[in-house]
This record gives C-alpha cells, structure tokens and sequence, in this order.
C-alpha cells in the first residue's frame, strides 16, 4: 500500500499487511531517516492493531501529527 501523508517531512509511507493483519517492509519516502528507519523496524510483523495502539496519536514538536501517526493512518485506511 502506498499512503501520501499530511502535515510531516515524509511524503508518503509505504508497507504491505498480510492476510494475518501483521505489518511488512515499511518504507517513509523522505522525513528524517534515522527516526523513520526506527519506525519501520519496530512496527516489522506486528499487529496492525498494535501498532495503532503504540503510535496513534503522537506528535512532531508542533505540527498535529508525526510519522508514526501517519503511519496509523495509514493502517486503518488498509484495515477497511
């Protein structure tokens, strides 16, 4: 799935759910990569519930949103 963000650095994420809703190869295009890079291998082959559970929510300094948090998003536009 390939998700276009708002409102952070990345511009987009991309990452595929199996048919057991894990996460795999979670990839940010652009934002800051060693914060990304983090992400992406914590969030390999967990639950996707889980992680909207860990990230959901998180914020970037000002901004309303972060990477993980769009990440969420991304996630649940999958899951339905």
């Amino acid at each position: 799935m390939l998700y276009r963000t708002k409102g952070v650095c990345a511009q987009a994420i991309e990452f595929e759910l199996d048919d057991e809703k894990k996460i795999h190869n979670v990839k940010f295009i652009g934002g800051c990569s060693g914060n990304t890079q983090g992400v992406a291998s914590l969030a390999e082959g967990m639950d996707a519930e889980e992680v909207i559970k860990r990230l959901e929510g998180i914020r970037c300094g000002h901004k309303s949103t972060s990477c993980p948090d769009q990440l969420t998003l991304a996630i649940r536009q999958a899951l339905s």
